[in-house]
């Protein structure tokens, strides 16, 4: 048997007829623990993390179509105007609730800087369903679309009045068996009502144990329930009727928003009403630019602030917007890297984002409010 250690081969060894040489003890140990931490590496890096990725999502032309048809149709006879350009609204990809970050997906986005890590309790707190998660998104959604149209219609000079709406009968309180979701509440006492505040106010004037009033509309017909106040179970001074509240819309011609459930979440509201508007003003309110931006539509046009800014501002990039519209209270991220070569342009209402890209279609160089 030839020497090992010297180099020199021995036929039978190298055909794989002899035993190989044995291993010393201390090699034998340091070999284990390498395929020890080999292995046990490979579970980490497959192991669930409890954290989420956000990355950018797909944008979509709010002045296009949705699903095949178009995302926004009016009602018979209403006058709407020819325009150009787009006005996206963005999206941000995110690990589904009933979905697992593994270390080395964490580890990818943590460099990517397109992507975000974040505790997987900021975006599904409780340890919430991927069913309960969709119905929020939709929930949100749906409430996105009323509140734009209702900006946006009263930007275009429409007049839009809303009703207070039961949202809910509190279980236990002074309503069940009275009032339901769905009833519009026109008066109480006989006095009528025109918003949710004025309800509010309304039994607010009483103290807990009197009786009011309260007159509704359910399926098309007139009611009125005689409800005992209670009190407030955080101020026994105050009455309550036990209901939460909301407010139904009476729009002058319809509007339909044709945006389905694959999308969720209220931050398309910007660029929802933007569109609507856009449709119902003469004139290209982009002056043929790609637009793309985001931001939460309250009724009285308010711009709120929304997550995922960086993912929202590189799909508007890679979908080749030249304009990105911000929400205000959004700039400081905004501006917290690249800007993708696109003018961001700060907005705190929907008057704002109208002046500006009004501004904007007749220069495009124009100086308007913009993040810095």
């Amino acid at each position: 048997m030839a020497d090992y250690a010297s180099g020199v081969s021995d036929p039978s060894y190298a055909s794989g007829l002899a035993d190989p040489p044995p291993l010393s003890r201390r090699y034998t140990t340091m070999l284990v623990a390498g395929l020890s931490l080999i292995a046990l590496t490979c579970v980490a890096f497959l192991l669930p993390m409890p954290y989420v990725t956000m990355r950018p999502g797909p944008v979509f032309n709010t002045l296009g179509d949705f699903d095949n048809k178009p995302m926004f149709t009016f009602g018979t006879g209403v006058k709407t105007y020819p325009t150009s350009g787009t006005l996206d609204f963005t999206t941000v990809s995110v690990t589904r609730a009933d979905s697992h970050v593994t270390l080395s997906g964490a580890i990818q986005g943590f460099f990517d800087k397109n992507v975000a890590v974040v505790p997987k309790s900021l975006i599904y707190p409780s340890g919430q369903s991927e069913k309960t998660s969709t119905q929020q998104s939709a929930a949100e959604l749906d409430s996105s679309k009323d509140s734009s149209r209702v900006a946006a219609l009263r930007a275009a000079g429409y007049k839009v009045t809303g009703v207070p709406v039961i949202a809910g009968v509190v279980k236990g309180g002074a309503s069940v068996g009275k009032l339901r979701a769905g009833d519009i509440v026109t008066a109480v006492n006989g006095v009528e009502l025109a918003t949710d505040q004025a309800l509010v106010k309304a039994v607010s004037t009483h103290k807990p144990g009197d009786v009011i009033a309260v007159s509704f509309t359910r399926d098309g017909k007139k009611q009125t329930a005689s409800i005992t106040t209670k009190p407030d179970t955080a101020n026994p001074k105050l009455p309550r009727i036990g209901v939460t509240l909301g407010t139904k819309y009476q729009y002058p011609f319809e509007v339909d928003n044709n945006v389905g459930r694959s999308i969720g979440g209220p931050s398309a509201g910007t660029m929802f009403a933007l569109a609507i508007y856009d449709r119902l003003t003469p004139g290209a309110l982009t002056g043929g630019q790609k637009v793309a931006g985001t931001g939460e539509m309250e009724t009285d046009g308010t711009v709120a602030p929304i997550g995922g800014i960086r993912q929202k501002m590189a799909g508007a990039s890679r979908a080749g917007a030249k304009v990105f519209l911000v929400p205000a209270a959004n700039c400081a991220e905004a501006t917290d890297g690249d800007d993708f070569g696109m003018k961001l342009v700060k907005i705190s209402n929907l008057k704002d984002a109208i002046s500006s890209l009004e501004t904007l279609a007749a220069h495009h160089s124009a100086k308007v409010p913009a993040c810095s």
